[in-house]
């Protein structure tokens, strides 16, 4: 390796090194310091010619993050309700939302899967032409990003809710499920934890809302039936007759509901209360309806007096 050439100031002699430049100054400098024998240098640090080499020292280590920078990276919780209204909140927070993006946020939670555009415009703006239905998925679409927050996950031809969304109305539903099938966990037994009061969007009388209000409705009144047996089942008769309640206030009229209150009243050995609930129910029927109580209801009801 050819040893460098220094040039000191005018007043000093060129130095001659002893042994090639090994090390530099900052690790954003090209300067070269030479040594003479014994690893001293004369005078001011000399300029270096050609021929020299370059060291720098790697860069400090970054600092790790601090608690309050880790917290303002962290998302917020976003939690969007549709049970007994329309609310999306973040870190508990409510967002304020034009109805547009409600509209459209709903209509997403709804579908369990990906949502075609035109399939989108198409229900949340019926009465208007397509091309103007698109446009107004577009502009609905661009306010949701502008909220700060990500909740519409877009495709080249399909939106979805963002995942980062938790829904109320998927939990409510989740737990039905399990109540109908028999699979629901022991803490799930219980009316207080189940999520089942409140209608969907009560407010909103979209015709795709309708229907999905009716469906929920009709899986919460089977749930709370089933609810109500299980709870029969294991002696909690306080608890069974709160169930079955609760799905005779969501439709006085039906009939497998007020059966799920007389089996308890049954199970439990109050005869009387039996009768009472069904003669309530037949003269309720035979009122709103004209119809007579089903051969199902009257042969639950022969119990009593067999006893």
């Amino acid at each position: 390796m050819p040893r460098p050439v220094c040039r000191d100031p005018p007043d000093q002699r060129p130095l001659q090194l002893s042994r090639p430049l090994t090390y530099g100054e900052q690790a954003d400098t090209t300067t070269t310091l030479p040594f003479l024998p014994g690893g001293a240098f004369v005078g001011r640090p000399p300029r270096v010619e050609e021929g020299s080499v370059r060291v720098s020292r790697p860069r400090a280590a970054r600092a790790p993050s601090t608690g309050a920078h880790v917290a303002a990276q962290r998302r917020p919780q976003l939690e969007l309700h549709l049970l007994k209204g329309f609310e999306l909140l973040a870190d508990g927070d409510p967002v304020p939302l034009p109805l547009s993006v409600q509209r459209l946020l709903a209509f997403l939670a709804l579908h369990d899967r990906p949502a075609q555009r035109s399939y989108v415009a198409g229900n949340l703006w019926l009465h208007a032409s397509e091309e103007r239905a698109v446009a107004n998925l577009r502009s609905t679409v661009w306010r949701t990003q502008q909220c700060g927050r990500r909740i519409v996950s877009t495709g080249r031809s399909a939106l979805a809710l963002s995942v980062d969304v938790r829904v109320d109305l998927h939990e409510a539903t989740a737990q039905a499920r399990r109540l109908v099938a028999g699979s629901a966990e022991p803490e799930e037994i219980n009316l207080d934890r189940i999520a089942l009061a409140g209608d969907l969007l009560p407010d909103w009388y979209d015709d795709w809302a309708l229907v999905e209000r009716e469906r929920y409705r009709q899986l919460c009144m089977h749930a709370l039936e089933c609810l109500a047996v299980r709870l029969t089942g294991l002696e909690r008769f306080g608890e069974a007759a709160d169930a079955a309640l609760a799905a005779i206030a969501t439709d006085p009229l039906r009939e497998s509901a007020r059966r799920s209150l007389i089996a308890v009243h049954l199970a439990e050995g109050n005869g009387s209360d039996a009768l009472r609930e069904y003669h309530r129910f037949r003269k309720l029927l035979r009122t709103e309806l004209g119809l007579a109580p089903s051969a199902q209801i009257e042969a639950q009801i022969s119990e009593v007096g067999a006893r």
